[in-house]
């Protein structure tokens, strides 16, 4: 590994991220509208509930105004009278005061129950599919160092289980993205996937540090924070593993980009003991580094103190 920049941070600055741009796309990824409802934030999926309920009760008032006298106790054309009297029967209210008269009035209210019936299906299916669907609770590092570790230069970064609970058999891989040019002059990206100290715990309930020895055979092998910059590098984690609490599986992934892999820095240490000999894990210096100071291991020849 060259020489490494010193420098500390507490919450490196993140890069903006490139959007990507997919032109030429057939008409089959509206197939995907299910998924994108479910990785909607809630505030935009409660908007858009909203949203369709008042249009389709609008549509509806719309249709019942072409019967000026189709809809008892109401106004003749008033769209605020013909409005309310779909979001009742939209609703199944029924005050007793607006009321069908008309046929057409009632097959638009026959036609108007079997919409909200499969609206109220479809609407409390996704809000049942978006709460039980699994998530991880993981918490990384805001930085990835390279330190010293067992006198070979080391890339770490930190994961947290913030639930509490235990993740059974969780795995982590962690590969290294980076733009590379062929003997043929092409620009692709490449991925490679660093061999990690330990890529596996049969149990994640507390605090793990990801390591990967920087060797000769390593992808980092002879890199620079500046040739990372250059080759617009990133590290990508996969975490996956079992929640005992939904007994289902459950995924997190972070990106670090090239100016968040601080060399010369280590993490320091959150883990403590209190007197009745509970382990207490400090989140507020979880991100926290310090300058990596190397000790070095006494020789055998030297005298004992």
């Amino acid at each position: 590994m060259a020489e490494p920049e010193v420098g500390a941070a507490r919450s490196a600055p993140r890069k903006r991220r490139r959007v990507t741009v997919i032109r030429g796309q057939d008409s089959s990824r509206w197939t995907d509208f299910y998924h994108g409802v479910l990785r909607a934030p809630w505030w935009q999926f409660i908007l858009g509930l909203a949203a369709v309920f008042l249009c389709i009760n609008a549509v509806f008032a719309e249709l019942y105004r072409l019967d000026p006298s189709g809809i008892a106790g109401a106004r003749p054309g008033s769209f605020a009278d013909a409005f309310y009297f779909s979001i009742q029967t939209f609703g199944s209210i029924g005050y007793g005061v607006l009321s069908p008269r008309t046929p057409y009035a009632n097959m638009l209210v026959t036609a108007e129950s079997f919409v909200a019936l499969v609206n109220g299906a479809l609407a409390t299916g996704l809000v049942f599919a978006r709460f039980s669907r699994p998530f991880a609770r993981v918490l990384f590092s805001n930085v990835a160092v390279i330190a010293t570790f067992e006198g070979r230069p080391t890339l770490m970064f930190r994961a947290m289980n913030q639930r509490g609970n235990q993740i059974l058999g969780a795995g982590i891989s962690v590969s290294f993205a980076r733009q590379a040019t062929t003997q043929e002059g092409i620009v692709m990206r490449r991925f490679d996937e660093l061999s990690l100290v330990r890529s596996r715990t049969p149990l994640f309930a507390l605090s793990w540090t990801v390591m990967h020895t920087i060797d000769e055979t390593s992808p980092l092998y002879g890199a620079t924070p500046t040739s990372l910059a250059t080759q617009d590098a990133e590290l990508i984690a996969l975490l996956s593993g079992t929640d005992d609490t939904l007994a289902d599986t459950i995924y997190a992934r972070h990106v670090y980009s090239a100016d968040q892999i601080l060399c010369g820095q280590r993490f320091v240490d959150v883990l403590s003991f209190a007197p009745q000999g509970r382990r207490i894990i400090d989140l507020h210096r979880f991100h926290d580094t310090e300058p990596d100071t190397p000790i070095s291991a006494p020789s055998p020849d030297a005298p004992a103190p």
